[in-house]
């Protein structure tokens, strides 16, 4: 429908002399007694451009109107709302669809969990964004390409390694035991400089390649954890279709950044390569260390250009926690300066800190709660109001990626397991309850037969969800994704209140009203989808 509203307001504008200059803005009022779309058009345009919208939309609108500030009201006949309700029931799974990225290439990078140690929670946020953002941006008529980006060498891993052959494990099997090595590794390179040396030559010896031995239990520990990774995946709906690691990018990382220092992009510090970020407003940074070995952000100079190289895009989508914006200010800055046009497709998409209500993040043994504890602890509390393991796990799934997603990008979560889990009010398990109790009803569709009677007016439900598109194009758009999960929320109400306030089996109007339960089965189904949120048949 919005489209068939900028179309007759271009129109409008044409008629009016405004010229292409003339931009409208087109938002839904936030309530109902301003109609169904404001439209900023300016006061000198507003009124010949509001003549013009009554005679194109004609009976698709009740009240065009010119309100205050160079707003245009428009209020929606019966005729209209019905016209956007058939659209929701003829269109099923492409409802909502937009085409406003038609023909882009975008690659989203998200999750980005390091391999030697197990997923936390950080990368369980990032992934969820990320699934979310990509399937927004999919549904935009743009080509997608997921990747995601893990360290598997440096410091982090040497000390990995050290506990592994410190614990005498030559063949790990699980990722607990790897990050377990971590652990104790990291301890003992704080505990003195005998350790610390020899966990840095274990550095140096990994970036080498040459230590049989070393490099055979390297690959083994970085195949049990990437093993790991795909479980807890899969699990949230999400898959790559690139899985980058850090000694991918190393040597492309280390010839781009020499390159650069002979061209004046970097400088040399105490034996040191940085990047002066004093003079471009962002951080001075390390690029390349005094033992010649690369830090992240020369791997991320690195990784711009293999993504390139791999798969050719318009556009490149980076979502990491928001503790990362200063680093990626400085390395997009220091890319800029090497590749103009790489710098300038990227956006870097922060997400915040997940906290638990309780105040806790830890596990029995005292160390940061991993990913696969948290989602574990949550299907367990939601088996016990669901007996089948596969709806505990969609419902679980559910709670934990709204209490992700209804935050804007960058602010941080806090988790409450009891409230996540609630069926009443705003949470996952009440989004995914209204679908279930939509879909009850539907079983018991007429053939149209019975209760043939239309109402007067359109429901309230009804103008909500014409709405859908715009909202999921404009989540899609802004990089929002919790612009839509409030657009579910109120929808969800709207349904229940619908359903408490109207008898559809047996009403006069039974099966008018069935349509009306369809087109909100399908906009509930199709977010829920772009947002990566399970759809139970039951609860």
């Amino acid at each position: 429908m919005e489209d068939r509203i900028r179309s007759s307001i271009g129109h409008g504008i044409a008629v009016a002399g405004g010229g292409s200059s003339i931009v409208a803005i087109i938002r839904r009022p936030p309530n109902l007694s301003l109609g169904d779309y404001a439209v900023y058009i300016g006061a000198e345009f507003a009124e010949s451009v509001a003549i013009a919208v009554r005679e194109e939309l004609g009976n698709l609108a009740v009240k065009v109107e010119v309100a205050k500030g160079g707003f245009i009201n428009i209020t929606l006949s019966r005729a209209g709302v019905a016209l956007a309700i058939a659209e929701a029931i003829a269109q099923g799974e492409d409802w909502g669809r937009g085409s406003h990225e038609e023909g882009q290439r975008v690659m989203v990078e998200y999750s980005n969990p390091n391999a030697f140690k197990e997923m936390h929670v950080g990368h369980l946020v990032g992934t969820i964004v990320g699934e979310a953002l990509s399937r927004l941006i999919e549904n935009s008529d743009a080509t997608i390409a997921r990747d995601t980006f893990g360290g598997d060498i440096g410091p982090n891993v040497a000390k990995a390694l050290w506990g592994l052959r410190k614990n005498g494990i030559t063949e790990p099997t699980t990722a607990k035991e790897i990050g377990e090595a971590y652990v104790t590794g990291s301890g003992a390179y704080e505990g003195g400089p005998h350790v610390q040396a020899e966990i840095d030559a274990l550095n140096q010896a990994i970036y080498g390649g040459t230590d049989a031995e070393l490099m055979a239990l390297w690959r083994k520990g970085r195949e049990v954890s990437v093993e790991e990774f795909r479980r807890i995946w899969a699990l949230l709906g999400t898959h790559f279709d690139y899985e980058f690691f850090d000694s991918d990018t190393t040597e492309i990382g280390l010839r781009v950044v020499h390159d650069g220092l002979a061209k004046g992009v970097f400088e040399r510090s105490d034996g040191a390569v940085i990047y002066n970020g004093e003079k471009h407003g962002v951080h001075t940074m390390v690029f390349v260390t005094s033992h010649h070995t690369p830090t992240y952000e020369t791997k991320d100079i690195g990784l711009a250009f293999l993504k390139e190289e791999r798969w050719p895009s318009d556009k490149v989508i980076i979502v990491t926690g928001n503790e990362q914006t200063g680093r990626f200010k400085t390395v997009l800055a220091a890319l800029g300066e090497l590749a103009p046009l790489l710098a300038e497709k990227t956006t870097h998409v922060a997400t915040g800190f997940l906290k638990l209500s309780s105040g806790k993040m830890s596990s029995r043994e005292g160390n940061v709660i991993t990913a696969a504890e948290f989602i574990d602890n949550v299907i367990q509390r939601a088996s016990e109001k669901n007996e089948d393991p596969l709806i505990a796990e969609q419902v679980a799934v559910g709670a934990i990626k709204y209490m992700v997603l209804r935050q804007a990008p960058g602010s941080d979560i806090i988790f409450d397991t009891e409230k996540s889990l609630s069926l009443e009010g705003d949470s996952g398990p009440y989004l995914q309850y209204a679908l279930v109790r939509a879909k009850k009803i539907l079983t018991y569709a007429t053939n149209g037969e019975k209760g043939s009677n239309e109402p007067s007016e359109p429901y309230a439900i009804e103008r909500v969800i014409l709405h859908y598109p715009e909202v999921a194009a404009r989540s899609a758009r802004e990089l929002a994704p919790n612009l839509l999960l409030t657009y579910l929320t109120e929808l969800a109400a709207a349904w229940n209140a619908f359903y408490a306030s109207e008898q559809v089996l047996g009403s006069p109007e039974e099966a008018y009203k069935q349509r009306v339960a369809q087109a909100f089965a399908n906009t509930m189904t199709n977010g829920l989808t772009l947002l990566g949120i399970p759809t139970p048949e039951q609860m």
